[in-house]
């Protein structure tokens, strides 16, 4: 029997447990704290929101081999308070996505590559992009699911030598003595996971 957490769970099933970190982590962010610096140095709280909402929403035509266009991020915080509640809408349809037959199946994307290390891409953003936000909003994000970590440091082991040569992620930081896998993996993706 199969019991590695990477291969019992399938992404849809891994975005969810992200799902549900993250819904009271976006409900959670006043409107005061937009302009709020992240952990990520090239976006302010708001630009942050966007780009999430830019990903969510572009991996779900992923998941169904459709193309994506990561161009342009539309300004979806502008467009109403109600940006919260159609953020989450957004992530309920990643899920579904992700979770439809043969999504994980062959490969999606303009690179071509495996539909579940794409999937996993979805995954990493939804979880540490919240934290992100989580942190600079002053809210508590109590780590990722065991599997959805052991998930990721897979996907990061294998997406990092690409991502640090186009600045997706940064130089890895070094890793406390005693640090949890969540924050290892943080450091991994070049974040401090002490940032505040």
């Amino acid at each position: 029997m199969d019991t590695n957490p990477v291969t019992t769970y399938g992404i849809g099933e891994l975005l969810g447990m992200a799902r549900e970190r993250a819904v009271p982590v976006v409900r959670g962010i006043g409107d005061a704290a937009l302009s709020a610096p992240t952990p990520c140095a090239e976006y302010d709280v708001k630009a942050l929101v966007n780009h999430l909402f830019q990903v969510i929403v572009q991996f779900q035509r992923l998941a169904a081999k459709e193309a994506s266009d990561f161009g342009e991020t539309p300004d979806r915080v502008a467009a109403g308070p109600e940006w919260r509640e159609r953020l989450v809408k957004e992530a309920d349809r990643l899920v579904a996505a992700w979770s439809a037959p043969g999504a994980e199946d062959g490969t999606t994307g303009g690179m071509n590559m495996p539909a579940r290390l794409v999937g996993s891409m979805a995954l990493l953003d939804l979880t540490v992009h919240v934290w992100d936000l989580a942190r600079a909003t002053g809210q508590d994000y109590p780590g990722a699911d065991e599997a959805v970590v052991a998930e990721l440091t897979g996907a990061v082991d294998e997406l990092a030598p690409t991502a640090r040569k186009m600045g997706v992620f940064g130089e890895p930081v070094p890793e406390a003595e005693g640090a949890s896998p969540f924050e290892r993996l943080l450091a991994r993706t070049g974040r401090d996971p002490q940032w505040a």
